[in-house]
């Protein structure tokens, strides 16, 4: 009796889990066949009348996308402002986190308290201030300028998050390091990294997606020349409204590109999240 009951339980919860899935996967679906049918098929009917009529799904949106200098120019402006941001991101928070884990130096808590305090600071305050001193600089409209302000805001969070992680490396494997001749660098090349790989995963995933996903930041500091591809959609539904032809398949290519980003490290974002719990 206990065991059917257990595969009762199993059964309902992955026939919930599959349900919540096909939610969850609707609006992409949707989406993606409304990419593919033309504007005159999506102003007399809706997307799943492709079931019905699977003649209207061809890929003639597709190439007149490419076609399309704003969406194809703003495509590859997000890759140059997600990609660097994310790499500095990781990089500089690893390194940083390292530091305030495992080495002794004048005021480490001190500045890493003042590193946590910068958590609260919400990024609306900063936009005026940076952009008037990017301004001064000349970084104002550019893609580097979006990558900084990025980089400086994703920061504190991303110390925070690899501090606490390598801080819980067992301090025993770190003196055996020591011992065996190891240079503080090459501990964090060879020993750190291979540990923390899950939190570093993790911190890229969810950067990236920020960064990706952003239209606040990019609005103020990227110019006609630097807008992502969420400030050029935006432009393109507020200029035209009916261009659906265009912006179905340029808004499917935005959520695609994160989507297939997160299951490729999905294993690792598992771990990362599961990493406190196994501790």
């Amino acid at each position: 009796m206990n065991v059917i009951r257990r595969g009762l339980s199993s059964a309902v919860v992955q026939a919930f889990l599959v349900l919540i899935g096909l939610v969850w996967l609707t609006p992409l679906a949707g989406l993606f066949l409304s990419s593919m049918r033309s504007a005159e098929e999506t102003a007399t009917g809706g997307w799943w009348t492709v079931f019905t009529s699977p003649g209207q799904l061809s890929f003639d949106n597709y190439s007149a996308l490419l076609e399309n200098s704003g969406i194809t120019q703003s495509f590859w402006n997000t890759v140059l402002i997600s990609v660097p941001t994310t790499v500095l991101v990781v990089v500089i928070a690893a390194l940083a986190g390292y530091a305030f884990a495992w080495l002794d130096f004048p005021g480490r808590d001190a500045v890493f308290l003042l590193v946590v305090a910068l958590l609260v600071v919400p990024v609306q305050i900063g936009l005026l201030p940076v952009a008037k001193l990017f301004g001064e600089l000349g970084l104002f409209g550019t893609i580097p300028g979006v990558v900084l302000f990025h980089v400086a805001y994703g920061l504190p969070f991303a110390v925070f998050l690899l501090r606490n992680y390598f801080a819980e490396i067992p301090k025993e494997m770190l003196e055996a390091a020591r011992m065996d001749g190891g240079s503080e660098w090459r501990i964090f090349i060879q020993l750190v990294l291979p540990v923390g790989r899950p939190a570093i995963a993790s911190l890229a995933i969810f950067q990236f997606l920020w960064v990706w996903n952003d239209m606040l930041v990019a609005l103020l500091f990227a110019n006609s020349s630097s807008q992502p591809l969420t400030v050029e959609l935006q432009s393109q539904i507020r200029q035209f409204g009916s261009n659906v032809d265009v912006l179905a398949p340029g808004a499917f290519l935005s959520l695609i590109v994160p989507l297939v980003v997160f299951f490729a490290f999905q294993r690792h974002f598992v771990q990362g999240v599961m990493a406190g719990s196994v501790k």
